[in-house]
């Protein structure tokens, strides 16, 4: 991106230095300003100030100085993601990076280099590889998924029920996407700490990002060998079948694609809307006196902290006009779901509430719009419900003001959600035979059995290979415990909305 001393609508004079008595902090050449170091500590309110000096885009600068526009505008966002005939997410048109100004080992270099994935591609070759990704989630059951989503939660709260205190962000939030996507890919037995562990630092970019990286690769590569030579009714092998003829290494990077950016967007929603229902009163008395459900919850959430606060990036394939600026061929976009999601003028109050509205840029949109979406909601939306089930009496066990969050222009992730409650019992944890048994229990001790409130469910079928695969209904006999005693009409609508 070139900054033109003029936009086409003559607003900014973008080669000009601060303004008199203006603080140059956080500026850089051309008194563009900067998206790191001193004076980006707090980019919600730089984004306002941002968007007050230029607008719904506004020119920045990335590490090194690379120039970029960041989008604010919600309906700016929305042009920028829908018009793939003039910016693509094919960053090999992007100016800087031709002309040498992006260092190979630029910190934002994961997320900007291009990488033969669908999320990059364009054309014939995008519907190939896009097609088959949507095909593979079309065939999950969501009644299923939900199913284990409330099983795989009982399962963690078990590990700190009985302590009356715990951290929901490393000991749930952390843990809870993770378990339910090998679940999804195929990979149940993969899942364990050291995956969960391995996941968090390579999206950290720590000094051993590099080794976790390998480590989840590992994983994925054993996965594609595995169902290319024995698929099975999962993800991984719906991808592998598919008719467009996905290589190895085209499905061990889409698995890539969707374990990352599935596990970093639902662990940052789970840990907002968990953080928002405990520390807001009011919040949580709307949920438990039913003016709010929790899928309600989480679609606020999503409009006020969503997953990602941009996606780097789009690239501008010619030249044009967005926003009030000039656009130049090869110049980057930030596309930011944070502050296009508060842009004044479709929220002039952000404290209203958006009940029943879903047009936020949380999964963006277009062609390249998040196709797992609606697994994201159900792990937010079946874990929240099941968790606070639970625990209803949990609170924060610091001051608010003590949380911390580690922040980065992609994302926000809080870093820990210290609670107590009363200490409860253990539960016992049933898997029906349609869905691969979770890994074991990371805790010790004994376990309190208490009836499910729903139809009873099967005892788990032994995978006679030993390789994990989930058992199709009926493929092996089971012995079903009786009823206690018929549930009535809310037991049994409870028991269909979280998943039985």
């Amino acid at each position: 991106m070139t900054p033109e001393p003029q936009s086409t609508t003559g607003t900014h004079d973008l080669t000009a230095g601060p303004p008199p008595g203006c603080p140059a902090h956080g500026r850089g050449p051309g008194g563009l300003q900067r998206l790191y170091g001193p004076g980006a500590e707090d980019l919600d309110r730089l984004y306002e100030q941002l968007r007050e000096e230029h607008g719904p885009v506004a020119p920045v600068l990335l590490h090194d100085d690379v120039p970029m526009w960041v989008v604010l505008g919600h309906a700016e966002n929305l042009h920028l993601v829908r018009s793939p005939s003039q910016f693509t997410r094919d960053s090999r048109v992007w100016t800087p990076l031709a002309e040498g100004m992006v260092r190979p080992d630029h910190p934002l270099m994961p997320h900007i280099a291009w990488q033969p994935i669908c999320s990059h591609a364009e054309g014939e070759e995008h519907k190939r590889l896009r097609g088959a990704v949507k095909a593979a989630m079309s065939t999950i059951d969501h009644r299923s998924l939900r199913r284990y989503i409330y099983r795989a939660t009982q399962r963690l709260v078990n590990d700190f029920c009985e302590d009356g205190h715990a951290d929901l962000v490393g000991q749930f939030s952390e843990h809870l996407p993770m378990a339910v996507m090998c679940q999804v890919l195929g990979m149940p037995e993969e899942y364990d700490d050291r995956l969960v562990h391995a996941a968090r630092d390579a999206l950290k970019g720590t000094e051993t990002a590099l080794a976790s990286h390998a480590h989840v690769m590992d994983a994925l590569s054993r996965l594609t060998a595995r169902r290319r030579a024995r698929p099975a009714d999962d993800f991984t092998s719906h991808l592998v079948t598919d008719p467009a003829g996905l290589t190895d290494d085209e499905v061990r990077e889409h698995l890539r694609l969707v374990l990352f950016a599935a596990y970093e967007a639902t662990v940052n929603l789970l840990s907002n809307v968990l953080r928002r229902v405990i520390v807001d009163p009011r919040f949580y008395a709307r949920l438990n006196g039913g003016q709010m459900t929790v899928p309600e919850a989480v679609e606020q959430s999503l409009w006020d902290e969503p997953p990602f606060s941009t996606i780097l990036g789009y690239f501008a394939k010619q030249e044009t006009e967005l926003g009030g600026q000039r656009i130049r061929r090869g110049d980057g976009l930030l596309f930011a779901p944070a502050p296009g999601n508060v842009d004044p003028r479709i929220r002039p109050d952000r404290s209203a509430s958006m009940r029943g509205n879903r047009s936020h840029l949380a999964f963006g949109g277009g062609p390249h719009e998040c196709p797992g979406q609606d697994i994201g909601r159900a792990i937010a939306d079946v874990g929240v419900d099941a968790l606070l089930t639970r625990l209803p009496d949990v609170q924060l066990a610091v001051a608010e003001s003590d949380l911390r969050w580690t922040t980065s222009i992609a994302s926000r992730h809080l870093v820990a959600l210290p609670v107590h409650f009363a200490p409860k019992p253990q539960q016992e944890v049933v898997f029906g035979p349609t869905l691969g048994a979770l890994p074991g229990q990371r805790s010790a001790g004994p376990t309190t059995p208490v009836l499910p409130s729903g139809p009873p469910l099967a005892e788990p079928v032994a995978d006679p290979a030993g390789a994990g695969v989930p058992q199709e209904a009926g493929s092996a006999p089971f012995t079903a415990p009786e009823p206690a005693a018929r549930p009535n009409a809310w037991q049994r609508f409870l028991t269909w909305w979280r998943g039985h």
